[in-house]
């Protein structure tokens, strides 16, 4: 430990110099032991960031060496432990190295043609081709809520405005619209589908009670609650199980659409590179030899 609190001294000094300087200054000089594994204070000054200094750059360098230490020691323990299962783990290691090594060619063929687009036309094709793939798990609605305190003495002409407007669109809808909007009323309008769990958020109800019943009318329906009327109209449904409105369906298909064309990249590639070297004489197969099979 002496030897290694005087190596640790010069820290400082080591982690001012280049790798070539520090070999240098200190040769090769062992710093730790392992068995047969060496570190050295070159070795150290590679692995030690740029910047450090002071009572960080020492703590730094005594936190590698005892990670290194220990390093060390597990590698030695599996390789008596495991000893038997020499030629499985060179397998294992082979096969990992071969799937990244696969892995990154594939991602330079992706890189080579990043530049596809996927248009709004791809997204509605593939929509209208896989509906069936596309199926609501809960109701999505359109609609409205509008929040009128009782008081205030036009709220059936107002409920009346609301209830006849045909649409979100009509004049009906919009003057009455422009008269929340003076009062201060609140309206909470829904012109494309959203889930009805966040529509009834906006009304006085219990989350424990099924409100699906809500779901049969078209009219204005009514609450009263804390001296205020929620009114609300629920103008269009989607029940579980029917085709999700495309927009809901729009990242699911375009993260299909761009693996779809990664997959045909790949295959792409694969094609030509066998051809290549079926052209060039790369690659025998030879039929005739019998391989058993236990």
């Amino acid at each position: 430990m002496k030897f290694l609190r005087y190596i640790l001294i010069f820290t400082p000094l080591l982690l001012a110099m280049s790798c070539r300087e520090a070999q240098t200054l200190f040769g090769y000089d062992t710093v730790a032991k392992v068995g047969r594994k060496t570190l050295t204070a070159a070795d150290i000054a590679q692995a030690v960031p740029k910047g450090i200094t002071g009572q960080d750059s020492v703590n730094y360098v005594d936190s590698y060496m005892d990670k290194w230490i220990i390093r060390q020691l597990k590698l030695q323990e599996a390789e008596l432990i495991f000893s038997t299962s020499e030629g499985d783990i060179d397998r294992m290691v082979e096969e990992y190295r071969q799937s990244l090594l696969i892995r990154k060619i594939e991602q330079y063929y992706l890189d080579k043609d990043v530049d596809f687009e996927i248009t709004d036309d791809d997204i509605e094709q593939y929509y209208n081709s896989h509906k069936s793939d596309f199926r609501l798990s809960a109701p999505v609605v359109r609609g409205y809520v509008v929040t009128v305190p009782e008081r205030y003495r036009r709220r059936e002409w107002l409920l009346k405005q609301f209830s006849t407007a045909k649409s979100m669109d009509s004049d009906k809808f919009k003057e009455a619209e422009q008269v929340c909007l003076k009062s201060n009323f609140k309206l909470v309008k829904y012109e494309q589908w959203v889930d009805y769990t966040e529509f009834l958020a906006n009304l006085p109800l219990l989350r424990t009670d099924s409100n699906d019943k809500l779901l049969a009318k078209r009219d204005i329906q009514q609450i009263r609650h804390n001296s205020s009327y929620y009114c609300f109209r629920v103008t269009d449904v989607l029940k579980a199980g029917e085709p999700m409105p495309l927009f809901m369906a729009k990242d699911k298909i375009v993260r299909i659409l761009i693996n779809r064309r990664h997959g045909e990249i790949i295959r792409q590639n694969e094609e030509r590179i066998r051809t290549n070297a079926d052209n060039n004489g790369l690659v025998k197969v030879y039929r005739d030899i019998a391989i058993e099979i236990n």
